[in-house]
């Protein structure tokens, strides 16, 4: 099935979500969380992660995470994954009990989609500080896209992960994930890299980036995705799909941030003052933008 048809499908099926447009809004995806060893690419960067989420909770921004947020192609059990990234998942039900938290899923943990999976890891955690069971994300529901839309206008930012109509990370991704499960993920420790991961080909990347280009500007719809972890902030008139890049480069992660009707590309990184002192902090790579202009 092509891209265009999928995103079609997933754009009618999209949850709407009421649009503030006094709001402050961050998007992040490809966390891919895993279980602390060695094939685990969110591990270099979870204090990254940890810093930026700690200052947007802050800050009163609502957290969008655009799928691939946890590693559930390599690994089965999600309770692993909250137990070694504890910190992160408890920051997170933070937002989730505020109400500024909606997760959708890719190709990586389509499994989410599933309530059976999201009653058995999802409700609840045990938490090795306070030595009980916690709650986590009760009740959650995991989406394949969100439209972020103006309740007075109608105008909307559609948002997924952008892996729709690839055929090994969509049409057939059971077989993707078997691959990556007991081939890949066995070579990866020894230091390969997924090929259908992070790691796929440009070309592959580029035909994905063209497909989702071709689709927002023929629906005329502003599109955030991730998926293929290159970031894109098009310039107004000219393109109206942005990538929010994603949070397993080997120095930094990304987002978009979204703050009263402007947007602007981000990154954090470990920072050195002149005195030598190294902090986290973020850097504006692109914008911001007003989104009226787009």
């Amino acid at each position: 099935m092509k891209t265009s048809k999928r995103l079609t499908e997933v754009y009618n099926s999209a949850q709407v979500i009421p649009y503030d447009r006094d709001g402050y809004y961050i998007i992040m995806s490809d966390c891919h969380r895993g279980v602390g060893n060695w094939g685990d690419n969110f591990m270099p960067n979870q204090s990254l992660f940890f810093a930026a989420l700690q200052y947007y909770y802050k800050h009163g921004y609502t957290y969008i995470e655009l799928g691939d947020g946890d590693e559930l192609w390599e690994n089965r059990d999600m309770d692993q994954i909250v137990r070694i990234h504890s910190d992160t998942f408890w920051l997170m039900s933070k937002f989730y009990k505020e109400q500024r938290f909606y997760m959708l899923y890719g190709n990586h943990d389509k499994i989410k989609k599933n309530p059976k999976f999201r009653t058995k890891y999802m409700q609840e955690y045990f938490c090795d500080s306070t030595r009980r069971i916690c709650s986590l994300f009760p009740g959650i529901e995991v989406y394949e896209g969100i439209r972020l839309q103006d309740q007075e206008s109608g105008w909307e930012i559609f948002m997924t992960h952008g892996h729709q109509g690839e055929f090994i990370n969509d049409r057939i991704w059971f077989v993707g994930r078997f691959l990556v499960r007991y081939v890949w993920r066995t070579l990866e420790l020894l230091g390969m890299k997924d090929p259908t991961g992070e790691y796929e080909s440009n070309r592959q990347k580029n035909r994905t980036e063209l497909a989702v280009n071709r689709w927002a500007d023929a629906n005329e719809k502003i599109t955030i995705t991730g998926h293929t972890h290159r970031a894109i902030f098009p310039i107004p008139g000219k393109s109206l799909h942005f990538n929010d890049g994603c949070c397993v480069h080997p120095r930094c992660i990304m987002g978009l941030e979204i703050n009263q009707g402007q947007i602007q590309l981000v990154k954090w990184s470990v920072l050195i003052r002149e005195d030598g002192v190294m902090y986290v902090g973020k850097t504006v790579l692109e914008g911001p933008v007003s989104l009226g202009e787009y």
